[in-house]
């Protein structure tokens, strides 16, 4: 069993290489935002059971395929690394496959912020993630969240061996998807 954790700051273009990489490779493509839009139909993410019932899809998903015999999956998440409960629940999250005989990759992206708030915009964020839609809003949280949390590590902040870091700024979706097959293996 495989699982890529494919993070980075919003629209930094973790779901799109998530789908490129899962037309090269037999990964599945779970995106953050699959169960953000899927339980925002009733609660806020923001809210205590928006943020509960995202956490309990994810795990039950974790949990199932953990256990499958599926090739593996890709995960996108937003890492804010000056949090200790992000370091918590990726650390969680890992363990899961891990003693369940996995291998986890950490694929951490990175790109310029005018980069970012064109990606924002684009048509294939948009068609996926609902919640993304207001543009004005869209935009203005991508801008806040970089003032409030740290959104990409610290150079040699991230020990894990299964690790790489790109800046596509100025890559493909399919170059950076390239780049982690090759790189892992998958």
């Amino acid at each position: 069993m495989k699982f890529v954790l494919v993070f980075g700051p919003q629209a930094v273009g973790k779901m799109t290489v998530g789908q490129e990489l899962a037309k090269i490779t037999d990964l599945k493509l779970f995106h953050n935002h699959m169960t953000i839009d899927l339980v925002g139909q009733f609660f806020d993410y923001g809210t205590k059971e928006g943020k509960r019932l995202v956490g309990l899809f994810r795990r039950e998903i974790f949990e199932e395929v953990s256990k499958s015999d599926l090739y593996g999956m890709i995960f996108t998440y937003v890492w804010a690394f000056d949090m200790q409960e992000d370091w918590d629940y990726v650390n969680q999250v890992s363990r899961l496959f891990e003693e369940r005989g996995g291998t986890v990759y950490f694929v951490e992206l990175e790109a310029d912020v005018e980069e970012r708030l064109e990606r924002n915009k684009s048509a294939n964020r948009l068609e996926h993630k609902p919640s993304k839609r207001d543009i004005a809003w869209s935009e203005g949280d991508l801008k806040k969240s970089m003032e409030v949390y740290r959104l990409n590590s610290l150079e040699g902040e991230i020990k894990y061996s299964n690790y790489i870091r790109i800046n596509n700024s100025n890559l493909s979706a399919e170059e950076v998807a390239e780049m982690i097959k090759v790189k892992f293996q998958l």
